[in-house]
């Protein structure tokens, strides 16, 4: 046997082998040339079988790959070609045939990328195998086995290959210790969700088998993608054309919208986005002018184009050469763009009328976090920099009239358990599910004596799984006489505690206002802070970013201002990117409150530039550190 140096430059695939540490992307690749394969036997009017069939076998430290199909298989001389070719001299870059994939690169890559493995074909009668792997030096290297060789039949059993049929099977071990080795479930959900992948599995056969499978017979599962419910806004398959240069093409649109359902919106697992197709090939997922705009969080669809591919068999650069979608510098790809953008214009400028006006917004948990610790900061120096102490109360010592009407995002009903020992007893909290979204999270928080029993004793729970009347209920008895304790509910900014005293002499009817009276409304905590909390909310005005609300003591940032708008995607959330947004905004509101209320202890309150002043003073005393809170990493 004779060991060859790869004859492609070695920085070049060492290079595109670094794209491919990724089970995921090696998989597109020979999935993708399997399809091909069918495709062009199909073209010439050849039944096929459409079989494509994975096994993996997962361990520890490293997993094995393979991939066979009943599709062309390869000469000797056609799979030499195959550790050659590339970029440029790929079949379909000359014109010559249909096909995807890295165009004569990914083959090789997607083995070396993982860590070696081996090539086995048949091709009318003929066996021939190509090991691929890496000497000491990193040398990229090949075994062809000298020749090529009659096929018998256990090679047809071992490679899945009907008698006298044609086919290939490619085996990969992996052992590059960069490369993530997924499970098997998640490898399934990763292969079905590709967006490369997707209409494959809907013309293909494609099974995976779990070779990891013990003390059953291995079973094969049928691999497709799952589309959600939607209602079509757009077509089916609606026809429209472009011109480039002096020539018309033609592509044909369908957009969807899908209802109350969360879309991944970027990766390769994107659900959101058009599906760019040029005949078979899969090409990108994108919406061009809209891209990453808001009004395109639940739309999807396809857009396909046959004079893609006819322009990159023409040499024309219509994609990246890394393959990262299409090259919209591209003159053809420009008008393509323009023309498609034209066409869901008016679908998405109406779903971002739509969703433009938020009420309310949220941010993630480490924002949440680092909101938090900017609050509990600015209440201290209120309290220990400038001496700003507030007297209990719903109204902090101020004239403005409360709400009492409003209701928080979380409340006991009531703050106060006052209760006989031996007595069984209900502790109830109450969650706003308007202000709150379903996958937030609460926790509970227990600091009750041995002798203070409750269930159930969970930690943490979503909204999500509350009813829908929004309340939670604990069962309580205290045993001794004296026993006291609390039980405090958190999620994000908002919080709510309540006391359980256990006393002989109490009311016998266990409820929490005397004479079995409902407790009266809501009207503020009890707390001093100054800044208790913040919210996301639509103020009914694009004019205030941001502003204090004396009244609730919270920081209220308006979701209807263009510029916080603009952070704010159609599924409520605001976007971490934004956190200096955020900063900016919570540094000028809370310095203009702390001015105010500086200066009015003072001879100089109602002097305007002596509040523009002193906002200044401390913006400079304590910028950089709400900023250094904000934007930590």
């Amino acid at each position: 046997m004779t060991i060859i140096a790869l004859p492609v430059d070695q920085r070049v695939i060492d290079i595109d082998s670094r794209r491919f540490a990724s089970i995921e992307k090696a998989l597109v690749e020979l999935i993708t040339n399997s399809d091909d394969s069918y495709s062009r036997l199909e073209q010439q009017g050849q039944e096929t079988s459409g079989k494509i069939l994975i096994k993996y076998e997962r361990h520890q430290r490293g997993a094995v790959l393979t991939v066979c199909d009943q599709a062309e298989g390869m000469s000797f001389d056609r799979l030499h070609s195959v550790l050659s070719y590339g970029g440029p001299h790929s079949q379909m870059a000359r014109g010559e045939v249909g096909g995807r994939g890295y165009f004569g690169r990914g083959l090789k890559q997607a083995v070396y990328g993982l860590g070696y493995g081996w090539i086995e074909t048949i091709y009318r009668g003929m066996l021939a195998r190509v090991d691929l792997f890496r000497d000491d030096k990193g040398v990229y290297l090949f075994d062809d086995w000298d020749h090529d060789r009659f096929a018998l039949e256990k090679d047809y059993m071992r490679l899945g290959i009907p008698e006298n049929g044609n086919g290939s099977l490619v085996t990969i071990v992996i052992d590059n210790p960069l490369v993530n080795i997924p499970y098997f479930r998640s490898l399934v959900k990763a292969i079905c969700n590709n967006i490369y992948l997707r209409d494959i599995m809907q013309r293909r056969m494609v099974e995976i088998i779990n070779l990891n499978q013990t003390g059953k017979k291995q079973t094969r599962m049928r691999l497709h993608y799952e589309e959600p419910e939607a209602e079509i806004m757009i077509g089916p398959d609606e026809q429209s054309t472009f011109k480039h240069g002096a020539q018309l093409y033609s592509f044909c649109l369908t957009l969807k919208k899908v209802m109350d359902v969360e879309l991944t919106l970027k990766g390769d697992e994107r659900t959101n986005g058009l599906l760019v197709i040029s005949g078979t090939a899969v090409l990108d997922c994108q919406f061009f002018e809209f891209e990453n705009q808001l009004g395109t969080e639940f739309l999807f669809g396809t857009v396909n184009c046959p004079g893609l591919a006819e322009m990159l068999a023409a040499g024309h650069p219509v994609i990246s050469d890394e393959r990262e979608g299409l090259n919209l510098k591209d003159p053809f790809v420009a008008a393509f763009a323009r023309a498609v953008s034209a066409m869901v214009r008016d679908t998405i400028k109406s779903e971002q009328i739509r969703l433009s006006h938020v009420d309310h917004a949220v941010v993630s948990q480490r924002t949440k976090s680092m909101i938090e610790r900017i609050l509990q900061r600015m209440n201290q120096i209120a309290v220990e920099d400038l001496g700003i102490i507030l007297s209990p109360g719903p109204r902090s010592g101020q004239s403005a009239s409360f709400d009492p009407d409003r209701q928080p995002a979380l409340r006991f009903s009531t703050p106060f358990y006052h209760r006989r020992p031996q007595q069984v007893f209900r502790v109830s909290i109450l969650a706003n599910r308007q202000q709150l979204i379903a996958q937030e999270i609460l926790s509970f928080v227990y600091e009750l004596p041995d002798s203070i029993m409750v269930q159930p004793l969970i930690e943490d729970l979503a909204v999500g799984d509350l009813p829908d009347h929004g309340r939670f209920q604990w069962t309580v008895r205290g045993m001794e006489i004296g026993a006291k304790g609390s039980i405090g509910v958190t999620s994000g900014p908002y919080s709510a505690f309540c006391e359980i005293v256990i006393a002989e002499d109490t009311s016998k009817h266990g409820y929490s206002q005397p004479s079995g009276k409902a407790p009266r409304p809501w009207d503020a905590d009890n707390s001093t802070a100054l800044f208790r909390g913040y919210e996301l909310r639509n103020l009914d005005n694009d004019m205030d970013r941001v502003v204090y609300s004396i009244e609730e003591r919270l920081i209220l940032i308006n979701t209807e201002a263009p510029t916080v708008r603009l952070y704010v995607d159609g599924q409520g959330r605001f976007k971490d990117g934004a956190r200096l947004l955020l900063a900016e905004l919570l540094l000028d509101v809370m310095t203009d409150e702390l001015s105010r209320r500086y200066v009015d202890r003072s001879m100089q309150k109602g002097q305007s530039d002596i509040y523009r002043q002193g906002e200044q003073d401390l913006i400079r005393r304590y910028g950089v550190e709400v900023h250094s809170l904000l934007l930590k990493a």
